[in-house]
């Protein structure tokens, strides 16, 4: 009877301890997206999830806690076990937020870097396609000839649309005026609709009049030309130094996670992005696989380096960087 009772306790001690780095994953694994599903962090999330799957051995859901530019997502998971089982589908937000909004963690402090999803999409410099706008030089010399007459969509305050045309006043010293729309997809339609002049949209919110004939594009802001606008210059190339604009994502956990859990998940992952079904659906988007070694250090350093860039448009767009 004692022994009975030894091991019965025994099994209960042991179901109480943590599993093993080498056991890992026992359970279903979940990618927290920050925003709504459709968007440009959900998307390649979904993408992403099955081919994890595959190499975890485990289910990979995709949960969307959206709220607050990403800030709601990114709480959830901070405060979450740092067990590798709830990860945060990282993005630009990350960074970005840090210099406008009130965040209460710190994402490069709070979260452990797992490894990058995508770099891109970049963001698009659009007109209607009847508009006499044939290029970035022509849309500039209209501005500054006739001042504040030129109006550019974005999605709001603070986002890196709005950056984007306060980054483009700065350096070509012209006075392009903002009107807000309630995402990148409006503020495509509003272009082509001709309610506005212009706008900076990230791709995908533009493809679809692109591919329409509605939308002309006059240059990107990824450091290189897409393969997919392969005619169109980047802004970099048009003599806008510095002029880089893209989205990105990345996977996080929380602060704390084992190294050895880190490691296998970002095995899975870059295993998982490297494959022609996960290329084939990213790439038509403006989206590329990122360069390899793909670590987490890797991923840590990009996003410390991208929150500096951050802060110095942050200060060009008249906000104190903390």
């Amino acid at each position: 009877m004692k022994s009975l009772v030894s091991l019965t306790f025994a099994a209960i001690v042991a179901s109480a301890l943590p599993v093993h780095a080498q056991d890992f994953p026992t359970r279903p694994v979940t990618l927290v997206v920050s925003f709504a599903p459709g968007g440009l962090t959900d998307i390649p999330a979904r993408i992403l999830a099955p081919e994890m799957q595959q190499r975890l051995g485990q289910s990979v859901i995709v949960e969307n806690k959206a709220g607050a530019s990403g800030i709601t997502g990114g709480s959830y998971v901070v405060r979450s076990e740092p067990d590798g089982y709830t990860m945060l589908v990282s993005a630009l937000s990350e960074v970005q937020n840090f210099y406008y909004l009130k965040v209460p963690y710190d994402a490069l402090t709070d979260l452990a870097p797992v490894g990058k999803v995508v770099d891109g999409p970049p963001l698009v410099l659009i007109v209607k396609a009847s508009a006499p706008y044939k290029s970035v030089s022509d849309l500039v010399s209209y501005a500054k000839a006739n001042p504040a007459k030129v109006n550019f969509s974005t999605s709001g305050a603070a986002t890196t649309p709005a950056i984007a045309v306060d980054q483009l006043n700065s350096l070509a010293g012209t006075t392009f005026v903002q009107v807000p729309y309630k995402g990148t997809g409006p503020a495509a339609a509003a272009v082509a609709s001709g309610d506005v002049d212009a706008s900076f949209v990230f791709y995908p919110s533009a493809k679809g009049l692109i591919d329409g004939g509605q939308l002309r594009v006059l240059a990107v802001t990824s450091a290189k030309r897409l393969t997919v606008l392969a005619e169109t210059p980047t802004m970099i190339e048009l003599g806008f130094t510095g002029f880089v604009h893209a989205a990105f994502v990345g996977l996080s956990a929380p602060k704390g996670t084992p190294k050895a859990v880190i490691a296998k998940l970002n095995k899975a992952l870059n295993e998982s992005i490297e494959t022609a079904a996960f290329r084939s659906r990213v790439e038509p988007l403006g989206m590329t696989v990122p360069e390899k070694p793909n670590t987490p250090e890797d991923y840590g350093l990009y996003m410390a380096k991208e929150a500096a860039h951050q802060a110095d448009l942050a200060e060009l767009s008249g906000h104190a960087a903390k």
